[in-house]
């Protein structure tokens, strides 16, 4: 689980980040970012709606998944960010790992918030 550190506290932040964000988007999920200065850490929040999966259980093991590939990569951050990563596809949840981890690294690296080996010794960032 990400740090409490890392995570966004109440609505404003997120309301903020929804209004004036820029998006990277992916068949399985959006990528909402905007720079933060007044910060030193950068915020994240994972979004899962009920359209995604009706189920609560469906919907906290997704966003479990994407909180542990997120952990990962917060040390290689570029800079503070507010990002919102939004879950669009329930095909995350059968999404196998490695294609996971994929999918938002090379979402994180076309929205410049990570460079692009962000992952020592893990062959899955390779640029193709």
């Amino acid at each position: 689980m990400l740090q409490q550190r890392y995570r966004f506290h109440g609505y404003g932040g997120l309301r903020y980040l929804y209004r004036h964000a820029s998006a990277e988007r992916s068949r399985l999920l959006t990528v909402k970012y905007v720079a933060n200065r007044r910060r030193r850490m950068p915020r994240i929040a994972v979004v899962v709606s009920k359209k995604v999966h009706k189920s609560a259980v469906g919907r906290n093991r997704i966003r479990r998944r994407v909180y542990e590939i997120l952990r990962q990569h917060v040390p290689y951050f570029t800079g503070v960010y507010d990002v919102a990563l939004i879950i669009t596809s329930s095909e995350v949840l059968t999404t196998p790992h490695d294609e996971l981890v994929l999918v938002v690294t090379n979402l994180l690296v076309r929205a410049g918030i990570c460079p692009g080996r962000v992952t020592p010794g893990d062959d899955v960032n390779k640029q193709e």
